[in-house]
């Protein structure tokens, strides 16, 4: 594990916008794990700006979400399906029929997560995957107890979580969905790269036990700590709990791989 600080929001989604660039500018068939909320639509807004203004090409890019919400339609706005359609997919050329996300409609739930890991699998895997951390120290919706090898299923949402996505359902908790379809933890170790943000003094003590504290199901992010290739990128606010930051920023300023992000 990487750990890189940035010195505010902008500067952390402007490079984990960067990474994402340089690894599909290097492969344009590349399979991309994507993830929502709050924190990513800077990053949608880099990876949007390197289309207009590079030609970064999507064309050939397949993307899988990380989860969806059990009951909403993919044309509710609320959805994350409506969310990376405003979000991404309709910003840049990426083909529609190459986006996936779980069906949270599915008439036979347990057959649609069988049917996402094995859409995953026949693409040869995720190349890239972009997480970010919830409060409960989930990645995905695998929340606290989460079993360390599992696969995408439906998965109830906890009151944390729940409490933190209301202000996409009018600040109303009680409209928010109580379940979700959601990729696995072992699912996503399985990405040959992953790439987390997470900013904001808010996230700073969750960040503190994913990256630094034990590796533990009741903070599935700290799984990450297994990863072969995993890159967390923080700013100032969230890293402000961490142990290691001299050595976390040396790091940063001495190994060849930043360079041209570090300019």
């Amino acid at each position: 594990m990487e750990v890189i600080i940035r010195p505010d929001e902008q500067s952390a989604a402007r490079l984990v916008g960067g990474i994402i660039a340089k690894e599909l500018h290097a492969r344009p068939q590349l399979v991309l794990g994507l993830a929502t909320g709050g924190t990513m639509e800077k990053v949608y807004d880099e990876l949007a700006r390197h289309h207009r203004e590079e030609k970064l090409d999507f064309s050939l890019c397949r993307t899988f979400n990380l989860d969806e919400y059990i009951g909403l339609a993919p044309d509710d706005p609320r959805s994350y399906r409506a969310y990376m359609n405003r979000q991404l997919f309709g910003r840049v050329n990426i083909d529609p029929r190459n986006t996936h996300l779980p069906d949270g409609m599915a008439r036979d739930l347990s057959a649609e997560c069988r049917h996402y890991e094995h859409l995953i699998h026949d693409c040869g895997g995720i190349d890239v995957q972009l997480l970010g951390i919830g409060r409960s120290g989930h990645i995905g919706f695998n929340e606290p107890l989460s079993a360390l090898r599992s696969r995408t299923r439906e998965k109830a949402l906890a009151p944390t979580t729940i409490e933190q996505n209301a202000i996409y359902f009018d600040n109303d908790p009680a409209k928010v969905p109580k379940r979700a379809i959601t990729m696995g933890v072992g699912t996503i170790l399985e990405a040959h790269r992953c790439v987390v943000l997470v900013t904001g003094k808010a996230k700073a003590d969750i960040v503190a036990k994913a990256v630094e504290g034990p590796i533990t199901a009741m903070v599935t992010a700290s799984v990450l700590q297994l990863h072969p290739r995993c890159t967390v990128v923080v700013d100032e606010a969230a890293a402000s709990k961490l142990q290691g930051t001299d050595y976390y920023r040396w790091i940063f300023e001495n190994e060849p791989e930043w360079a041209e992000f570090r300019r």
